[in-house]
């Protein structure tokens, strides 16, 4: 660090950038709100944490509108039916979360009197919580002095002070130096702001170091590493999954779908019935046809990316009759079914059906 910037003024610097530049959020209450009194509201706060996980701020946006629109409060979400949960979650990914919203906010509302708890030890006994979020939610929605470390901030911190070990093993140093850095007066603001500084100016590539605020200390840039860090470790490639989907349709135009087990991937939502998804295409896994029919195999096929393999499905498709009796999985008609309300890669399956 040059000693014209001491290690305390970086949190006054930094909070007077986020006075001037904070991004606007539906779930944020800004500084000049905050200054007036304003609090934010830790359900809108948690929500949020959940949604942002492993998920941009330009995706979640919509998501999190609709449901603070149909589920204001939390105990209206404790109290909404889980497929309705499932249904708005679809095409945000990594289900999981949406199953743990749901208990978490029927944990709030049991345990907590529908109230989340201003204590960080007590955030992270609720279902899908954990010191990342425990963290986000003390310190935004409390204004308590603990440190959120996510991607942004991992990156501001390994080029404030050139750290060149790679993730994931640089973690430990990287909370350690964020730590160091986090203040008693405005926690949340700065959590926010440092967060901000990594979305906008100390960007992945060429990072805008010119109207940084931390320009000044700023030991990567010193260097001239800045666009080399955060070094990582590389990753394995991905392996490739084959399975199939059964798509039937009745007369009448209902759809035979199923809800997938809660645990696993894509736990609790509407998909198609199909075959185990495998590691290898020969032969390709074809399953147990959930009911006798004339099954074509569609032209194409659904090609989808999960976070540690990439998922190849063929589809095959039928038209069955009114009395058709599967032995798996519900016929829905048109008005019981919306295709948004499938997974990701199930909705493309769908797609693919319709030409």
């Amino acid at each position: 660090m040059r000693e014209t910037t001491s290690q305390d003024d970086l949190p006054r610097l930094l909070l007077e950038w986020y006075d001037i530049h904070a991004r606007e959020m539906p779930w944020r209450v800004g500084p000049l709100l905050r200054k007036e009194g304003q609090r934010p509201d830790p359900y809108r706060i948690w929500m949020s944490e959940i949604m942002l996980q492993q998920t941009t701020v330009a995706t979640v946006r919509d998501y999190f509108r609709r449901f603070v629109t149909r589920w204001p409060t939390v105990r209206d979400l404790a109290a909404a039916q889980d497929a309705d949960v499932m249904g708005e979650w679809a095409g945000l990914g990594y289900y999981a979360r949406a199953r743990n919203l749901l208990k978490c906010a029927r944990a709030v509302v049991a345990d907590h009197d529908g109230e989340f708890p201003a204590d960080h030890a007590a955030l992270l006994t609720l279902p899908g919580i954990g010191p990342y979020t425990a963290a986000a939610v003390s310190s935004i929605a409390f204004d308590l002095p603990f440190t959120v470390l996510d991607g942004n901030v991992e990156r501001v911190m390994s080029r404030l002070y050139d750290i060149h070990t790679p993730l994931p093993a640089a973690k430990p140093e990287l909370m350690g130096k964020a730590e160091a850095l986090t203040p008693h007066v405005r926690p949340g603001d700065y959590a926010q702001a440092v967060m901000d500084l990594g979305a906008t100016i100390c960007s992945p590539k060429s990072p805008a170091c010119g109207i940084c605020p931390w320009r000044d200390p700023c030991a990567a840039r010193i260097a001239g590493t800045q666009s080399e860090l955060p070094k990582k470790t590389p990753k394995k490639p991905k392996p490739v999954r084959h399975g199939t989907v059964y798509l039937a349709q009745r007369e009448d135009g209902a759809w035979l779908l199923e809800t997938r087990p809660d645990k696993g991937l894509l736990g609790g939502m509407l998909g198609w019935p199909g075959s185990e998804w495998v590691d290898t295409s020969k032969p390709l896994p074809l399953g147990t046809p959930p009911m006798q029919a004339d099954w074509q195999d569609l032209a194409g096929e659904v090609r989808h990316t999960f976070t540690h393999f990439h998922l190849i499905l063929t589809v095959k498709r039928a038209s069955v009759p009114a009395k058709a009796n599967p032995a798996k999985g519900v016929f829905r008609l048109p008005s019981e079914f919306r295709p948004s309300d499938l997974p990701t890669v199930m909705r493309k399956a769908f797609n693919l059906s319709q030409g």
